[in-house]
């Protein structure tokens, strides 16, 4: 009876599964609407008419095969009618120590949505790479977070990734259809004058900003790690996907290999309380108890007080430094 139970219930969840990926999927609504009908009612019909039963069972995991089949086919691409702030690609050269990024965004924005693009190349010396900082941008449920990274150098450079959905014109961004190849992967690459005060100043999402103490070669590693998957996103896209490749798990992907602290955790996946995870593993500062340097992480006031500055980086992290004594 047991067995007989935990098999039904893998039946429907795979028959659900299929039917979001259907339904999710780029087909047109009759199509869809079609294949999803049809596609359910086999999953959860055929275990209860054919016998022996295991017949049944086994003709809907092949109805499923057929839809996994066809779901990981499906092809990415980078030739999409996109939203005008994911339309370049950037890219970077490596030679030496000297990086040179492509296509580096600075958005001039009037509101959320009504912006003007700028993009500018620079160079970047890897020795001179001196600090790694985390924004942990809070936008909705308190836990969920969208994480960016900057990298720091010292003349005074500055150039921040955030990790994406790349959208096309008229398309929202949708967690459910985050699971089920809907949006492709991109990697902004971004002045922190874009990406951070489209957040603080447009978006009114609470921003946090926490220096890493990371050792200069998980810094130079990350960094490169980083560039790498934007050429190769560059060359080929790649889906994005809510759980297994989205924002988070792909910064965790860029530093555990040469950060000996980074076990799995569960806040990795529900990643609101990201900077908690990091506090206690020794990552951030810990003079102070969390929820003080958590208040005193606190950006949005700054942000705005500051404004387009073109010394935007330095002048944010001088009164947060002055906040938290460092």
């Amino acid at each position: 009876m047991l067995s007989r139970l935990i098999i039904g219930i893998m039946v429907v969840l795979l028959a659900v599964w299929g039917v979001l990926a259907i339904w999710f999927s780029q087909l047109p609504l009759p199509v869809r609407i079609l294949s999803a009908s049809v596609y359910g009612l086999g999953m959860l019909l055929l275990p209860l008419l054919l016998r022996p039963r295991y017949r049944g069972v086994l003709a809907s995991l092949a109805l499923f095969a057929v839809v996994v089949g066809w779901f990981f086919s499906i092809p990415p691409a980078n030739n999409r009618d996109w939203q005008p702030d994911v339309a370049l690609l950037p890219f970077a050269e490596v030679r030496g120590n000297l990086v040179t990024i492509h296509n580096i965004r600075n958005c001039d924005y009037r509101s959320e949505t009504d912006y003007t693009c700028h993009y500018y190349d620079r160079t970047f010396d890897l020795a001179t790479l001196k600090s790694v900082d985390l924004f942990l941008v809070h936008w909705g449920s308190p836990h969920i977070a969208h994480p960016m990274v900057s990298f720091g150098f010292d003349n005074g450079g500055y150039v921040s990734f955030s990790i994406e959905t790349r959208k096309e014109k008229g398309e929202e961004y949708s967690a459910v259809r985050g699971f089920f190849r809907n949006y492709e992967l991109t990697y902004v690459v971004a002045d922190e004058r874009d990406v951070v005060r489209l957040r603080t100043n447009y978006r009114n999402e609470d921003v946090h900003l926490y220096h890493l103490l990371v050792t200069p070669n998980l810094a130079r590693n990350a960094f490169l790690s980083y560039l790498s998957q934007v050429n190769r996103l560059h060359d080929r896209p790649q889906w994005y996907n809510a759980l297994t490749d989205n924002c988070t798990t792909n910064i965790r992907g860029h530093t555990a290999p040469y950060n000996p602290q980074a076990k799995l955790d569960w806040r990795i996946f529900i990643n609101g309380t990201l900077d908690e995870m990091l506090y206690e593993r020794g990552t951030v500062d810990r003079s102070l108890p969390f929820a003080e340097l958590k208040q005193r992480s606190y950006l949005n006031p700054v942000a705005r007080a500051v404004g387009s500055d073109p010394d935007f980086s330095r002048r944010i992290r001088s009164v947060l430094l002055s906040r938290t004594g460092g």
